[in-house]
């Protein structure tokens, strides 16, 4: 098979190799998908280039854990009609070395997930790692059907996602922008209020239209923020923060402890079995019926792989970054 792969970490145009290897073959309990389209996620080029000090987990990675194709052979155990079943994948290369850069990916059973026709490959590959991500920060602390979420990012790919099925869920949502400028880009079908951060008092701005604070905030950058969400939390509140830019972070502690604040801090290669497999039910739910939309902004062919890790590495430009697999 056609596939990318790394065996050493550092710079994209350094390490990632185009070529062939040898075809996988699916285990008992797990599918062999060809893939058409793989999604490139800031966790993969993390991964590559030696994130916080990490090392090669496998002498050999092919990168990406999110994807979309056709089921083309099963192993042992798994029912033989899932062969010719278009699917989305997650977590290809979550613990596992062979991800989604190839023309082959096998992963458990569970971990292809049904895509239904009128659905594109596209969207399918999208909505792994960052719409798994955002199920779990709109849900971990149960349903918010009627209340205010605070989505920070709200255009960003985790951000998107959250905001939406937010939406879905019943809330209302609220949601900030780092600048004024990209105010005009948020969907007003699904959210109420936006506040721009570069804004003189955005906690003001949002206190304007959440008078008794949100109830959840979906937090992007908890070092930058965390003031802000401490103006603007309600009492018993959660911040469900997914990322943030300093590695030790500065929180208000007793301001938070007398609101009775929970922080959750989201790692989703690490999420609970159950709540992956919930987050990929509601996210091909949401998506069948329309209420989940995803903006690819860069589609790179396999051969330039190294330009969509470098794409995804400094993060210009808004949308989903797409590889796109030879068949």
């Amino acid at each position: 098979m056609l596939a990318s792969w790394y065996d050493d970490q550092g710079p994209a145009a350094d390490v990632l190799h185009i070529g062939d290897l040898p075809d996988p073959a699916p285990g008992p309990g797990e599918v062999r998908v060809r893939v058409t389209v793989s999604g490139v996620n800031p966790g993969d080029t993390k991964k590559r280039r030696g994130w916080l000090g990490s090392s090669m987990p496998f002498p050999r990675v092919i990168p990406h854990s999110d994807g979309a194709g056709v089921i083309d052979a099963v192993g042992a155990g798994v029912d033989a009609r899932r062969v010719g079943q278009r699917v989305w994948v997650h977590g290809a290369q979550s613990y596992r070395p062979f991800g989604s850069a190839a023309q082959f990916t096998v992963v458990p059973d569970h971990q292809a997930v049904a895509l239904p026709g009128h659905l594109s490959d596209e969207m399918g590959a999208s909505l792994g790692t960052p719409g798994i991500t955002a199920h779990r920060t709109v849900f971990a602390d149960g349903p918010v059907d009627g209340q205010l979420v605070l989505v920070h990012g709200v255009l960003g790919g985790v951000g998107s996602l959250a905001a939406q099925l937010a939406h879905w869920a019943g809330a209302t949502v609220i949601a900030t922008v780092r600048r004024t400028a990209d105010l005009d880009r948020v969907d007003p079908a699904v959210v109420s209020h936006a506040v721009a951060l570069d804004t003189d008092d955005p906690a003001a701005a949002i206190r304007a239209y959440a008078p008794r604070g949100v109830d959840r905030i979906i937090e992007v950058a908890l070092s930058d923020n965390a003031d802000l969400d401490n103006a603007v939390a309600a009492n018993e509140a959660v911040i469900a923060a997914y990322a943030t830019r300093a590695d030790r972070t500065e929180i208000p502690f007793w301001p938070l402890l007398f609101n009775n604040v929970t922080l959750r801090l989201l790692g989703s290669d690490d999420f609970p079995a159950a709540a992956k497999r919930q987050a990929a039910r509601d996210l091909t739910s949401a998506a069948a019926v329309g209420a989940l939309t995803v903006h690819v902004g860069h589609r790179y062919p396999l051969d330039d792989i190294a330009k969509a890790h470098d794409h995804v590495d400094t993060g210009s430009g808004h949308g989903r970054t797409l590889v796109t697999i030879p068949q």
